[in-house]
């Protein structure tokens, strides 16, 4: 696997640096917002930090998450890996949600539990963090779980999940074509090493 170089990133057009919460969480590819503004309200003790890189998602969940007024969601327009780099400092997230990522089909190696960009993602978060990885392509989903087990060593739960579920327009889709849909619940232990940890 090659190296990730955080170094070399430079931060995003119009960066702004997050307040470090003591509750903190990070969706990497919030799309429209439906997951992103679903947790917030459920979760108003929690603080989360939702990245889009589409222009016109972002527009359309920046617009909604405006006129819910709430407090404890940041939407950001970026490309996530350097936004990561620069926003989170080691051990500082709660837990990361990346709900139906594009599967990459042509380049298996921009999956992220492919990516050495992981390895530094998981230096960001603290002990007892989980990443929750939902896909509704099982061959991902297998390959997913043989990296987290392999790879990078992390305990993992895999989920079916519920008809009923509604997090993203994705999900929402999928489910009513009755797909399968399943989740991978990651955890990182304690005294869990990276290279990234300074």
């Amino acid at each position: 696997m090659r190296e990730f170089k955080p170094r070399k990133l430079f931060k995003p057009r119009d960066f702004i640096s997050p307040q470090i919460m003591s509750c903190q969480y990070l969706e990497i590819g919030a799309g429209k917002g439906m997951h992103a503004m679903q947790f917030a309200q459920a979760n108003p003790q929690k603080h989360l930090i939702a990245v889009e890189r589409t222009r016109n998602k972002f527009e359309v969940f920046a617009e909604r998450a405006t006129a819910l007024e709430l407090e404890n969601l940041t939407p950001v327009h970026a490309d996530a890996i350097p936004y990561v780099v620069h926003a989170f400092p080691p051990n500082s997230l709660n837990g990361v949600f990346l709900l139906y990522p594009n599967p990459e089909p042509k380049s298996t190696a921009q999956r992220w539990l492919n990516m050495p960009f992981f390895e530094f993602l998981l230096s960001r978060m603290k002990d007892g963090a989980e990443v929750v990885l939902a896909s509704n392509i099982e061959s991902y989903i297998d390959e997913a779980e043989q990296q987290t087990k392999e790879l990078w060593q992390l305990p993992v739960e895999r989920k079916i999940i519920p008809r009923n579920s509604s997090r993203t327009h994705f999900e929402v889709k999928y489910l009513e074509r009755g797909e399968l849909c399943q989740e991978l619940v990651m955890t990182k232990p304690r005294g869990y090493q990276t290279r990234f940890d300074d």
